[in-house]
């Protein structure tokens, strides 16, 4: 019988290249590739990940689909992409992450392609849930490409070009996805994705490589000649991958990095889930200027993504915390100002979601995964990522129920005519940023290994 994980399997290491040229030419050849490849690939896993927001107030408007049971909708892919975290990032340390990423793009896509085409509840639900089960293999596999083919002290800046990719993906999303709904109803908020990732899925598959080892290429930190601190090899002897995947569980900064993702996480998918609903309906906006809005502030995130990596890397020698204060600080002003701020006042509210993604995109970057990568062997990458991503990920599919909830709760028809109150829901997407700054600070000590 034709064993079907045999496709996902890692490549075996091949002899070492004796030519350092050609081993130099290699490496900057397939690094830019890769960077290509992963950053352009998992901003256009965001578009299959992000439709729902965009179909919302269509889904309502129609009749078909109440705001409590999208709350529910929406926690489903945060659930399925909690445990897809955890069971994907442990296997992404064993396989191949290029078809591992191949293969999560491509079966997101199909479920888009299912979304557009029903309106019954629980079967969006059970879709939407598995969806974010296959969008948990797109950060692992990235997660463990960085790890691999780039060290320690250059892994902020392309860790920080790569984080890019969230910001493109949403900025697709909330200003082309917003277009096509607009012009041809909230099913093209699906198709549309759908039909593109398949593409997409099948290129990166053609870009992507495994493990530098599997290509006759020396270790990234022999190439690089950048060793971080030695971990313990018990007398000299190599320690089992499984091993080091379990040893994460005893750091205590890994158990505090993951609740201030969670909460920080709750911030950033009350925006990206709920914001253009509250901009409709607080604000005043269509859905193009609240799209557009939202556009803007992804576009500010690519600046944000980089900076960060570029600022912690060159300035604080690849210490993340004072870098991860500052943001922090300047993206709670820029939620005050957001919330509130009077609603005819659009100058002021651009800007302050310009200087919102700057700022949340380094966060993301650095809380989702980059500071989790840097105090874990290499060999834990996608167990470190996975198991940050569970509380990543349940944050965000608490704060979807929660949110969902709230806004529901505090809905009130006026002669047939909805009515709004985000307050309750405003206070909680604030306090979680508050929480995440705190927890953040704690880290301040930690240092990276090797």
């Amino acid at each position: 019988m034709i064993n079907p994980f045999r496709f996902f399997a890692a490549g075996s290491d091949k002899p070492l290249l004796d030519d350092a040229q050609e081993i130099d030419r290699r490496y900057r050849r397939h690094r830019l590739a890769i960077m290509l490849s992963i950053t352009l690939g998992y901003g256009s896993y965001y578009t299959c990940r992000l439709g729902l927001s965009i179909a919302k107030k269509p889904l309502i408007d129609g009749g078909f689909l109440t705001v409590d049971q999208l709350g529910i909708i929406g926690s489903a892919i945060f659930y399925g992409y909690a445990i897809g975290k955890l069971t994907n990032g442990f296997l992404a340390d064993h396989a191949n992450v290029r078809k591992l990423f191949f293969c999560g793009l491509l079966c997101s896509a199909l479920v888009n392609l299912v979304m557009g085409s029903s309106t019954f509840f629980w079967v969006l639900v059970v879709v939407w849930g598995l969806n974010g089960w296959f969008q948990a293999f797109g950060a692992i596999s990235c997660l463990v490409i960085l790890a691999n083919w780039f060290s320690n002290h250059e892994r902020g800046r392309y860790y920080g070009i790569w984080s890019a990719s969230h910001s493109i993906g949403e900025g697709i999303t909330f200003v082309g996805t917003a277009a096509l709904v607009t012009f041809w109803g909230w099913r093209m908020g699906f198709w549309a994705p759908g039909v593109f990732c398949v593409c997409v899925a099948f290129a990166a598959l053609l870009f992507l490589r495994d493990r530098p080892r599997t290509l006759g290429l020396p270790a990234i930190e022999d190439w690089r000649n950048n060793h971080g601190a030695a971990i313990d090899t018990r007398n000299g002897r190599p320690i089992k991958t499984v091993t080091i995947q379990l040893q994460i569980f005893k750091r205590p900064a890994v158990w505090i990095l993951g609740l201030a993702s969670a909460t920080m996480y709750i911030t950033r998918y009350a925006i990206n889930s709920w914001g253009i609903l509250y901009l409709q309906e607080a604000k005043g906006y269509s859905l193009m200027e609240a799209g557009g809005i939202l556009g803007i502030n992804t576009i500010a995130g690519i600046a944000g993504c980089v900076a960060y990596g570029f600022i912690s890397d060159k300035l604080f020698q690849a210490r993340r915390p004072p870098v991860t204060l500052m943001f922090g600080a300047v993206e709670l002003l820029s939620l005050f100002v957001i919330f509130f701020a009077p609603p005819d006042q659009q100058l002021l509210m651009t800007i302050a979601f310009a200087v919102y993604g700057f700022t949340l995109s380094g966060l993301l970057a650095v809380l989702g995964g980059l500071f989790a990568v840097d105090i874990v062997p290499k060999m834990a990458a996608g167990a470190v990522g996975g198991f940050i991503g569970i509380f990543s990920y349940v944050g965000a599919a608490l704060q979807e129920r929660i949110s969902g909830y709230l806004i529901d709760s505090n809905l009130t028809m006026v002669d047939g005519v909805r009515h709004y109150d985000f307050g309750s829901a405003i206070m909680f997407w604030i306090g979680a940023s508050v929480v995440s700054l705190i927890l953040a600070a704690s880290l301040w000590r930690v240092k990276a290994v090797d």
